[in-house]
């Protein structure tokens, strides 16, 4: 919305504080940000965004102002006062790690160990996260052993930085992909009982920052492809069934950030370009 605005302002000028242009209207950035961003008149998205998808959208966290003409400018401060009180002010930056490659021939989680290629791609994570020369805020990863063995490479670059296990982000079957595929057919209990899990997970995971939160927040983030898949359909809103028709390389990282007005934008997805090209695996 804020780049139609600046762009309005470079072509057309103001007119009461509303950009005109080809006879389209661009709002403000003062505008609601609620109020859709249209380029063509009479333009009525498919599907529009949910600004309260967490529950977190701080009207909804606010008793409503009581009626009562004698004090109506008082509730209106009130209210305003309470709701400024709520807002996040802070973003929260998600970034999702696949574990490296492991040894799919193990009978068991515990030899389904991460392999000398998998430890390798993690190295690499790791370096490529302390580059990036942000603040973590925490390491959290599945209790599953090729996750925590990536998570103990990538902590290494990171001593000082509280560390989290939780089943929650264990893989499994999140729902039923669409298209189906013949390939793979997990029974409909592993749905039931996956799904639930890793939706939970989502939640608990996925929301804007608490309004206490001063500073922008990056957490790392360990699990696996289809956990990371559902929860990049989720985030964005697109059709959760879609999760399976998107690819994560190993060790690649898939960065997620939720602003304080609750929008969501993916700014990686499956990364893998600091790998070498021979060291870059998916299976």
């Amino acid at each position: 919305m804020a780049g139609w605005s600046r762009l309005a302002r470079r072509s057309a000028g103001f007119i009461g504080g509303v950009a005109v242009a080809a006879g389209v209207i661009y709002k403000t950035k003062s505008e609601k940000l609620h109020e859709n961003a249209v380029w063509t008149s009479n333009f009525e998205p498919s599907v529009k965004w949910d600004y309260n998808w967490d529950k977190c959208e701080a009207a909804s966290l606010v008793r409503p102002p009581k009626s009562n003409n004698s004090s109506d400018e008082k509730n209106a401060k009130d209210a305003k006062n309470e709701l400024k009180k709520h807002a996040p002010t802070a973003t929260r930056h998600l970034l999702l790690i696949r574990h490296g490659q492991y040894n799919t021939d193990g009978e068991d989680d515990s030899q389904r160990y991460l392999t000398e290629l998998g430890r390798k791609q993690a190295e690499y994570t790791g370096q490529r996260l302390k580059d990036l020369g942000l603040s973590y805020t925490i390491l959290l990863s599945s209790t599953m052993t090729r996750a925590k063995e990536t998570a103990d490479i990538i902590q290494k670059f990171f001593p000082d930085v509280p560390r989290k296990e939780t089943d929650m982000l264990r893989e499994g079957a999140p729902i039923p992909p669409e298209p189906p595929v013949d390939h793979w057919r997990p029974e409909k209990q592993q749905f039931l009982e996956d799904g639930a899990r890793i939706e939970g997970a989502y939640k608990n995971l996925f929301h804007r920052a608490d309004a206490s939160q001063k500073t922008d927040s990056h957490e790392i983030v360990v699990c696996h492809a289809n956990v990371i898949r559902y929860f990049a359909c989720r985030a964005l809103q697109f059709p959760p069934e879609a999760w399976l028709r998107i690819s994560l390389n190993h060790a690649s990282i898939t960065w997620i950030t939720i602003r304080p007005s609750g929008r969501v934008s993916i700014r990686h997805l499956g990364e893998s370009g600091f790998m070498p090209a021979d060291k870059v695996s998916v299976v």
